[in-house]
């Protein structure tokens, strides 16, 4: 294990909702569908299996080769996959990462149990026996999946390489040595018909909110406010237009999604450090997200719009 050097950095590999998208009018803001790389103090942290994941998976393994002559000596890709919600443009690219066919990779994926199933059997069930030529347990690595709820948490310590999950005695984060990142989530059931996990990742005194798919409240949710507090940084569903989502003719009040009005008020209440607007409707094309992000702005000065490549180091963020 590499000594922790205090990083907390993420990258915007997947930006896209509902399915991805490619045309020339979509290629500044991307067209894969969720996935954002988050590097926390030396440990790869995934948020959600969209399109966007099957490039990060090649760069992970061309990363591999180069690191050593042969399997001996190449350093393993580890990784945490955490899983917002099972609907395919959250989970449609994880049949693609190619560090799960390499036998050396350690990979562990964390999801939501719903209707009675394992999270393992709902991915098992939902693409690999159904719509891909191979099953869940054919791929090489040493991939294990587990349920998580709002009562756990997931702690990954900077000397051990496997993360830990743990039951949570009251509401406040563990007591845990210097340097480990710490990972809970709180179930939001605005989003239909199983709900979907709002991810928290904290280190270095710092924290990070990944809240897809998730649509808004009047007055704000104030579950979503309190989990959120002082975040240095919130990820928020902002798929629809307020026109669109009020629509007379074709309505998207109930779909689970979120207005950047909705997410800006969620920032402004929980006081977050910056907003990402996420989950970008693929009907938009760069200039409607151009127009939504200057509008966005003037609200809040923070928000910016999410696309793919969009580094950001909360280190660097004023708190």
């Amino acid at each position: 294990m590499v000594k922790n050097n205090r990083e907390f950095r993420i990258k915007f590999r997947g930006v896209r909702g509902s399915h991805p998208v490619c045309s020339k009018k979509h290629l500044e803001f991307g067209g894969n569908t969720a996935c954002v790389e988050v590097m926390a103090n030396n440990r790869l942290i995934i948020l959600d299996g969209g399109t966007g994941i099957i490039n990060l998976g090649s760069e992970l393994v061309r990363n591999y080769i180069s690191s050593g002559t042969d399997h001996q000596t190449r350093k393993p890709v580890e990784a945490v996959i955490l899983s917002s919600h099972p609907h395919l443009d959250h989970i449609q690219g994880l049949p693609f990462f190619k560090p799960a066919y390499i036998k050396s990779s350690n990979i562990h994926i964390f999801g939501l149990r719903a209707k009675s199933r394992d999270f393992g059997q709902i991915l098992s069930e939902t693409i690999f026996s159904s719509i891909f030529p191979l099953e869940l347990k054919e791929m090489s690595a040493n991939i294990s999946i587990s349920n998580i709820n709002e009562t756990q948490v997931i702690l990954l310590y900077p000397d051990r390489p496997e993360p830990e999950l743990i039951r949570l005695s009251n509401e406040k984060e563990p007591d845990v040595p210097e340097g480990t990142v710490v990972i809970s989530c709180m179930k939001s059931h605005a989003h239909p018909k199983d709900g979907v996990l709002v991810y928290k990742i904290s280190c270095n005194g710092r924290s990070l909110v990944y809240s897809t798919d998730k649509e808004g409240y009047i007055g704000g949710d104030s579950k979503l406010t309190n989990f959120a507090r002082n975040a240095a940084l919130l990820i928020h569903d902002a798929q629809f237009t307020q026109e669109e989502y009020t629509s007379p003719v074709s309505p998207k009040q109930g779909y689970g999604h979120s207005t950047p009005e909705m997410a800006i008020e969620a920032a402004k209440l929980a006081n977050a450090g910056q907003l990402v607007l996420f989950h970008h409707d693929p009907g938009y094309d760069d200039d409607a997200l151009k127009q939504i992000e200057e509008k966005a702005k003037k609200a809040l000065k923070s928000a910016i719009m999410a696309y793919e490549g969009l580094e950001i180091d909360l280190m660097k963020l004023k708190q």
